[in-house]
């Protein structure tokens, strides 16, 4: 007869969409404490209990709120970044049109997702934290996506001649960000419309338009 195993299984992290579901929760936890009260002053208990779960899970998903805070930025600038590419609109559109429809949806998921955008702003650019690698995200992906517009306005001679799409595009994107976040704390009665407008003509006045021939 073999000799009956007595070691304890070790668990097994939920897998699928559970461990999905799992992280999302944490994600939501974290993302409105840390936008409240700041990462240094959040807890893994805090951010355990405003989710429902056990201490423990937080570690067990993650290994630690460095590690949990490092994969909520990823997740956060990867929604951004898909929302704003899926706004890009089928070829054929006014090329500056196509700029302000990427720019609303900019203000549509800030607007949604307030904390987040809070958060992303508030903590990403500390230079005291190790966040680099999620400013180069943010770089690269969000606002990556509205470079790209603007790159197609340069190319076709429908801005100025001196545009410098990188600035512009980070400059655009700082814009977004600060409408949106004013819109919904001081001012949300307006309808975004206005809102849409407003961003439009500021970009219209950032970019430029062609130089006149002579």
């Amino acid at each position: 007869m073999e000799p009956m195993n007595m070691r304890t299984p070790t668990p097994e992290k939920p897998v699928g969409g559970r461990r999905e579901a799992t992280r999302r929760k944490l994600f939501d936890a974290a993302v409105t404490l840390i936008s409240e009260q700041g990462y240094g002053s959040t807890t893994v208990d805090e951010i355990a209990e405003r989710a429902g779960v056990a201490k423990g899970t937080v570690y067990y998903n993650f290994g630690g709120k460095d590690e949990l805070y490092a994969a909520l930025m990823k997740w956060g600038v990867t929604r951004l970044a898909d929302t704003l590419r899926e706004a890009v609109p089928a070829p054929g559109m006014e090329p500056r049109r196509a700029l302000t429809e990427v720019l609303r949806a900019g203000v549509v998921f800030i607007g949604t997702h307030e904390a987040l955008a809070r958060l992303l702003m508030a903590e990403a650019w500390r230079t005291n934290r190790s966040w680099y690698a999620t400013v180069r995200q943010i770089r690269t992906q969000a606002i990556g996506v509205i470079t790209e517009r603007l790159d197609v306005l340069v190319e076709r001679g429908l801005t100025r001649p001196d545009l410098d799409t990188s600035l512009a595009g980070s400059a655009l994107f700082g814009m977004v960000v600060t409408v949106a976040l004013d819109w919904r704390t001081l001012q949300p009665e307006r309808p975004i419309e206005e809102i849409h407008t407003t961003l439009a003509h500021m970009a219209d006045g950032l970019i430029g338009s062609p130089a006149s021939p002579r």
